[in-house]
């Protein structure tokens, strides 16, 4: 279902682009002509699947205890009430403020975000989602996200996310906090975790083999050598697109896109690494913070990031303990526990 210039009902797993980042809410600054779209190719795509964009948790306790009939009936009964804002959902409007910047310093620009709202969800529920996109203003969706060139997937169910990242598209889960921190709604942060996230998880190998003695020599030996690339390298790439194109504007200082790598290693020990691959890919963070091993929450407390991607699950419980809106990155040494016990922690506190 497109809910641009037309409404195609053909099933699940459609593309869903709301004022082109989701959240009618935001009006573009120009109200008397509608945004064109951007085009998939020149867009920065965003998949969010409808569990993560709104809250769905009713719904989802209903289905896996009474079932797919119950569930749809209770969908249509309700559906011009519309669903309650989820973990995503502040997310989706600073991409959304970025987008109107955008647009004023380039109107005929086509590199924008583009969200991709994604749901196997029955057709029956279409129109509740429609419904409340437009208040807020099936199968498998990985063929629709290739299909849509798409730089990210956030999606509260693992599995897909896990197949996702084998097809090489930058993809994590999603977790609702407890209580979610205050965020800024004119400038998008997102803060990434380094090894087995930006990077590969090379180095963490040595680490989990080794001890941590024997990973401060590795780094010391290997710190001309770069670090190859991890799962979300590519979105930070296209983070950094955008930030060019405020910079050419001479608007470095005003860039309504911060980024920051907050990661375990030490600066004096094993940061000089990671900061040269950085600068060999062309890419620049805002802020690099090497809390050398110390707990990730305060920090992000802190800084309070719209978004934080971590390969390491209990990385991803601390920061939301804080209010931090936190996705696991199932990729690399970290992940090897049993499919079952991946599953358990992470449907644990997702949201169902």
């Amino acid at each position: 279902m497109s809910l641009q210039d037309s409404q195609d009902s053909t099933g699940s797993g459609n593309r869903a682009a709301c004022g082109d980042a989701g959240a009618a809410a935001v009006r573009p600054s120009t109200p008397t002509r509608k945004p064109k779209p951007p085009r998939p190719e020149k867009a920065v795509t965003i998949g969010v699947s409808a569990r993560v964009l709104f809250n769905m948790e009713t719904e989802q306790r209903i289905y896996e205890q009474r079932g797919l009939e119950d569930y749809i009936k209770y969908q249509v009964e309700h559906e011009t009430q519309p669903f309650s804002p989820g973990p995503a959902f502040s997310f989706v409007k600073a991409l959304e403020a970025v987008n109107t910047q955008l647009r004023e310093l380039y109107p005929e620009s086509e590199e924008l975000f583009d969200v991709v709202l994604m749901t196997n969800n029955h057709a029956y529920v279409g129109l509740r989602l429609i419904n409340t996109i437009n208040h807020h203003r099936g199968n498998s969706p990985i063929g629709y996200l290739k299909a849509y060139h798409t730089n990210l997937y956030l999606s509260a169910d693992p599995a897909k996310v896990r197949e996702a990242l084998q097809e090489g598209i930058a993809a994590a889960t999603m977790f609702t906090p407890e209580k979610m921190a205050e965020v800024s709604e004119t400038q998008l942060r997102v803060a990434f975790d380094g090894d087995a996230v930006l990077f590969s998880d090379e180095s963490e190998r040595i680490y989990k083999a080794h001890g941590l003695d024997k990973f401060f020599e590795h780094e010391k030996a290997h710190e001309d050598q770069l670090l190859d690339h991890g799962p979300l390298k590519g979105f930070l790439e296209a983070l950094g697109k955008l930030q060019k194109r405020f910079y050419g504007k001479g608007q470095r200082m005003e860039c309504p896109i911060r980024t920051y790598l907050v990661t375990a290693r030490s600066a004096a020990s094993s940061g000089t690494r990671a900061l040269k691959t950085l600068r060999s890919w062309g890419l620049e963070i805002d802020e690099a913070l090497f809390l050398a091993g110390a707990p990730k929450g305060p920090m992000l407390e802190k800084i309070r990031p719209h978004i934080f991607f971590d390969d390491q699950m209990f990385h991803v419980e601390g920061a939301a303990e804080m209010g931090t809106v936190a996705c696991h990155v199932p990729y690399g040494v970290a992940q090897r526990v049993t499919e079952r016990e991946m599953n358990g922690r992470e449907t644990s506190s997702a949201p169902k």
